[in-house]
């Protein structure tokens, strides 16, 4: 996948079938289908693919507990087979992890194991493990860092987990074909109209500020929480259809959760549900779900919100984390459907919604990374529907994923790079394998393929999202970045003064949520405004 390749087919093209704004989770899965089915297909991503909410999950690949919970039963069983799709077309990217929910109540136990029990039901054959109810002492087992008063047991069920960047990558790795460009750092200007139609788009590349005219049958709008810009470049005057909510998560070292099992903590003090999940040596505890008036590319995470994650997780844990144990922390925004009543943000519907406008343009609402395989097939057998496109069947259900392989060793911090590791590894010297870190697996060898074969253009890019640096320990990553940056110049062909201005621009850092994480010492000022 090389960014250059990509532009040269704008020239190559005249009309494409397929135009897709956004490389999300939604977009990149839009831009695998229709690869696939053959056609044309042009993505563009106004930053790094996976920049935004698609980068910033819980790491899960999930039925949804909670949705469970809520009585979103449809869409249960829907992110449930979508579960076992994946984990089957990418083993390397999906594992199965086991969450153990302790129990206080005398009746909690048989509670959530009947609960879990229908969760198993509902995922028939392409299900992970079944559920079971454990005692006290199979419980401090499992979990030796359980807050281990007045537990009485637990229940252990399964669900899928996996890296979402890395899964973002994939699938434009994934997409990459004769008939495919995918373009990261292009800002869409404007939406071409001919007899109320639309018939293509302006975008500018912002790398050169070089300005575009795009022709399409199609135009698909895979935005997340900046949906609604687009849909007003075509219907200006349109009521607010999305509602954004914020998901936080912070990030902790293994101390506080000494076990390969995640928990589940069924019942905080709001009604939510919280995990605290191993990941890559770390622990990721979150989310919440937090009503916010405007989307940000850069959501700031709430004062308040991390004292609910760290107050909620402490009640389960011997160890109490408090705000200095923090190693980084990630903020993200849920694209949820607008609602006119006061129903709270965790009470709406997680299941996506494709709108059709007057003039043609199709936008994706809503949605789940679980899903994204079935949002992408929904989106384009619309545009079929409406005749803007010649109709072909979605072969995305039992095909590979870029790099598939089976049986990876999930304690490599390589497995993501699937059958692809022996290259990666081979570039350059044995010494480029050597890690820049001690706390985390970085070598020049995987910089040098991130920006050969995976398009990343900044430090950034690098340390968020073709590697997790970032969000595992924002300390660290701060240390190393000038390491990365001199490797990036030595590929690129770039001089000090680049080097000078990416460690500027990664450096300028607000107290916000994603890349532009706050170091720890920090966090302590994050405010609490909306």
């Amino acid at each position: 996948m090389n960014r250059t390749d990509s532009i040269a087919k704008l020239n190559k093209f005249t009309q494409w079938d397929v135009v897709i704004i956004g490389g999300g989770a939604s977009g990149l899965g839009i831009a695998v289908d229709a690869s696939r089915r053959g056609y044309k297909t042009l993505l563009l991503e106004k930053y790094d693919f996976g920049k935004g909410t698609s980068s910033r999950s819980t790491k899960l690949i999930h039925g949804g507990v909670r949705y469970l919970q809520n009585g979103d039963i449809t869409l249960v069983i829907e992110s449930l087979k979508e579960r076992g799709i994946l984990k089957r077309n990418a083993p390397h990217l999906v594992k199965d992890l086991s969450f153990v929910i302790p129990t206080y109540d005398w009746w909690a136990s048989p509670f959530y194991g009947i609960g879990m029990k229908i969760y198993d039901m509902m995922a028939g054959k392409l299900g992970l493990g079944k559920s079971i109810i454990i005692s006290k002492e199979e419980t401090e087992k499992l979990i030796p860092s359980v807050n281990k008063k007045g537990l009485r047991g637990g229940v252990i069920y399964h669900d899928g987990q996996f890296d979402d960047s890395r899964m973002a990558i994939t699938l434009a790795l994934s997409a990459n074909s004769k008939k495919t460009a995918l373009i990261n750092y292009c800002n869409v200007d404007g939406l071409i109209k001919k007899d109320n139609e639309i018939t293509g788009l302006n975008f500018t590349d912002s790398i050169n500020s070089k300005k575009y005219q795009i022709n399409s049958k199609i135009v698909i709008n895979a935005t997340g929480v900046f949906a609604e810009e687009i849909i007003r470049m075509d219907q200006p005057k349109i009521e607010k259809m999305i509602q954004p909510s914020q998901g936080v998560h912070i990030v902790l070292e293994r101390k506080f959760l000494k076990s390969k099992h995640a928990i589940l903590i069924p019942q905080t003090s709001d009604g939510r549900v919280l995990f605290a999940v191993p990941w890559k040596d770390y622990v990721v505890v979150g989310t919440t779900d937090t009503h916010v008036k405007n989307a940000s590319e850069e959501p700031a995470p709430l004062k308040e919100e991390i004292d609910f994650i760290l107050k909620n997780a402490s009640k389960y844990m011997t160890i109490k984390p408090k705000r200095e144990d923090i190693t980084s922390v990630f903020a993200g925004l849920r694209p949820l459907a607008a609602t006119s009543n006061k129903q709270s943000t965790k009470e709406v519907s997680r299941s996506h919604k494709i709108d059709i406008s007057p003039s043609g343009l199709i936008s994706v609402l809503g949605g789940k990374w679980t899903t994204y395989r079935k949002i992408a097939e929904d989106a384009l057998n619309t545009a079929i529907s409406i005749k803007k496109l010649k109709k072909k069947k979605c072969r995305t259900e039992r095909k590979k994923l870029y790099g598939f392989k089976k049986n990876v060793d999930w304690s490599d911090p390589m497995h993501v790079y699937g059958s692809l590791k022996k290259k990666v590894k081979s570039l350059g010297s044995t010494s480029d394998n050597k890690s820049l870190s001690k706390k985390f697996y970085i070598s020049n060898n995987i910089i040098e393929w991130s920006i050969i074969h995976e398009m990343a253009l900044s430090v950034e890019d690098v340390l968020a999202r073709r590697t997790r640096c970032i969000f595992l320990d924002s300390k660290e990553s701060k240390r190393i970045a000038p390491l990365v940056a001199k490797k990036m110049a030595d590929v690129l062909g770039e001089d000090q003064e680049w080097i000078d201005a990416e460690l500027k621009k990664f450096n300028k850092r607000s107290i916000a949520g994603g890349p532009c994480l706050p170091w720890p010492h920090e966090i302590e000022s994050i405010s609490g405004n909306h």
